[in-house]
């Protein structure tokens, strides 16, 4: 059967895989990312470190540490925080940057930890941008940062895979920053809803470095796991600059050379042509004019030129962040600022994506530029587009911003509004005070469409299943006919911050929120059966254990939270998705939906038969995708913890 790009790059990166097995969208593997970076969250992560029993980084060339996110804070607890980073890096002999030297993700690809066709990963959800590298970047929990460091493994599940065809080319004046706005404002239903995106089209070429990495970064916000660009001539001419820099440097030894690139671009990976992608998208990059995104909302997008006609007036504006704070970036907003001053009313602040981009953008002179302009430098580094630092958004104020996030609260007051756009308009705006574009633009509709397409079915054959895992599993099914069923939904914010409830107190808690009948009609052993991204929401692993402390056997969906099914399967709770069971059961309980029925017992009982991957119930057989060995032993071992535990105790 053929694979996709992404479904390659997983094959040969997971762990222990049988000769000659091929790895699709929906199998749940072992892998073995190339790197795994963390920021000031390391010190989240060593404890989760220790607890598991680990005292030595299983590969010390895989783990990276860049400390970016609250480097302005010079408290005496922050500073400690970072020595204790620096000094654990030192002691497990892991590559180290300190503060000031940039944005974790920029120093990923600029010193040559992300390549074409390799995975890496990261705990911060922008690893996305490694995609532009022509990567598989995708972000990671902590515990699974901590999983990594101690057996050099985690388990993913492959996505299903979406490709977006790229037709046309930028205008001029157009940049990656206006694409990925136009993407996310285009497409804003959640169509690729926990995808991941495979770019094509004919102009690629056309498309810089820099933009494919400011594409790649926002795909985060567009709702896809990551965004992934080809491996081709202009990706191959940046590798070889990097490794120019590294031979001038006398980097002993470059993290890669120019043969090395020359033998990954003879052996690079690319789509089969007849792979399936479960969704494709067209977007036409020639109509595309400069937009703004928000205020507060990634997906709700306006013409720069609608928003000039109101002269919406802005109090802040940032050029900075690791979507857009490279020198392609910095060097548009000094080409638009060159001669002019920023508003009297407005503050600009600057801040590059790595020190050797702040160098770069002095030498060239831009960075003089901004500052004659009135720009404000920040050190290299997040800052105030994660609200940290000098230049949060007081209550009332707008902002105007290069960044990546516009979400309600990020870059400071609630009570503020914050639209995002690209560098030129950025600039612009802070010189004349409101939103506007350094020229002015036709504006048409953008292009785009969609198709989806159905599923094939795979023959996955018999099912291998490890000791004291069951082959089959009988129980009632329990509908409960709701997409998008919260974690709140499921385990309510009364109980979410109690930490005195015992096991059983939990599982009587569980669901109260959604349906205050489900107590008294849940059984132990039941099976739940829900409808479409569910365990959606917050974060909290109660969601998980709350349903199985109440006796729950598993959760049978059309399709899960990212974030919930890892929760899951980390805390040993079998989930799995089977659409056609979810439409037959909501066919079948017209009725009682109509009657307003949010928790519905089926007659009968269902038989999962996990060695052949197949759901039995009312005489009808419904096939789901197969649970490798991954989730079988986080099931058999209790959750993620005790599978480390294990490892390390027999190595």
């Amino acid at each position: 059967m053929a694979q996709t790009l992404i479904e390659k790059i997983v094959t040969r990166y997971a762990a222990d895989l049988a000769e000659g097995r091929k790895i699709y969208s929906g199998d749940i593997v072992s892998v073995r990312p190339k790197h795994v970076m963390t920021h000031d969250n390391t010190s989240a992560v060593i404890p989760k470190f220790r607890k598991i029993g680990a005292t030595k980084i299983h590969d010390p060339g895989q783990p990276v540490y860049c400390l970016d996110h609250d480097i302005q804070n010079t408290a005496p607890d922050n500073l400690a925080k970072y020595e204790k980073i620096e000094a654990f890096a030192a002691e497990q002999g892991v590559t180290f940057y300190k503060a000031g030297s940039g944005i974790g993700h920029q120093i990923m690809v600029e010193e040559g930890f992300v390549t074409p066709g390799s995975m890496v990963v990261a705990s911060d959800s922008h690893s996305n941008i490694y995609g532009g590298m022509a990567a598989l970047g995708t972000p990671v929990v902590r515990t699974d940062a901590a999983a990594i460091w101690a057996t050099g493994e985690t388990w993913w599940e492959v996505p299903p895979v979406a490709r977006v065809h790229l037709a046309g080319k930028l205008q001029p004046g157009v940049v990656g920053k206006d694409a990925i706005i136009a993407l996310c404002g285009s497409f804003n239903n959640d169509e690729v809803l926990n995808h991941v995106v495979e770019f094509t089209g004919d102009h690629i070429a056309d498309l810089t470095m820099d933009q494919r990495l400011s594409i790649a970064n926002m795909t985060t916000e567009w709702g896809a796991l990551a965004g992934v660009f080809p491996f081709d001539e202009v990706c191959r001419d940046y590798l070889y600059s990097r490794a120019d820099l590294f031979a001038r440097r006398g980097d002993d030894p470059p993290r890669y050379t120019r043969q090395d690139v020359d033998r990954w671009y003879a052996e690079r990976v690319e789509a089969d042509a007849e792979c399936h992608y479960a969704r494709e998208l067209t977007l036409d990059l020639s109509q595309i004019t400069p937009h703004v995104s928000g205020p507060n909302n990634v997906k709700t997008m306006t013409p720069v030129s609608k928003m000039a006609e109101h002269k919406v007036k802005v109090d802040k504006a940032y050029l900075l962040s690791c979507v857009n704070g490279r020198l392609e970036d910095l060097a548009q907003a000094a080409d638009v600022l060159r001669g002019r001053q920023v508003a009297d009313h407005v503050r600009l602040y600057v801040a590059a994506a790595s020190a050797e981009v702040e160098g770069n953008a002095k030498e060239s002179g831009a960075w003089q530029t901004l500052l004659e302009a009135g720009a404000r430098a920040l050190p290299p580094g997040c800052g105030p587009c994660i609200g940290l630092g000098e230049g949060t958004l007081e209550a009332g104020e707008v902002g105007i911003s290069a960044t990546n996030r516009n979400f309600q609260g990020r870059m400071g007051s609630r009570e503020a509004s914050v639209y995002l756009a690209s560098p030129a308009v950025v600039a612009a705006s802070a010189a004349a005070g409101y939103i506007c574009a350094p020229q002015s633009f036709e504006t048409t509709a953008i292009g785009h469409s969609l198709k989806e397409n159905p599923q094939p079915q795979r023959d996955v054959g018999a099912v291998t299943i490890l000791d004291g895992f069951p082959e089959q599993v009988e129980g009632r099914l329990l509908f409960l006919p709701e997409d998008d069923l919260n974690t709140d939904g499921i385990y309510g914010k009364d109980v979410t911050y109690r930490d005195d409830l015992t096991e059983e107190q939990m599982g009587q808690a569980a669901m109260l929120n959604y349906d205050p009948e489900f107590q008294r009609l849940a059984a132990a052993g039941d099976i739940i059966v829900a409808g479409r991204n569910f365990g959606c929401g917050s974060s909290r692993e109660q969601a998980a254990t709350a349903l199985a402390f109440r006796g729950i056997r598993m959760v049978v969906a059309t399709s899960f939270s990212q974030t919930y099914k890892r929760n899951a399967f980390n805390n040993g709770f079998i989930v799995f998705e089977c659409p056609q069971l979810v439409d037959d059961l909501r066919s079948a309980s017209g009725d009682q939906i109509g009657a307003g029925n949010r928790t519905i017992p089926a007659s009968g009982k269902a038989t999962v038969d996990f060695a052949h991957s197949t759901l039995r119930y009312g005489g009808k057989d419904y096939a789901f995708a197969p649970l490798s060995t991954a989730p079988q032993e986080l099931i058999v071992a209790g959750g993620a913890e005790a599978v480390v535990q294990r490892k390390l105790a027999s190595s």
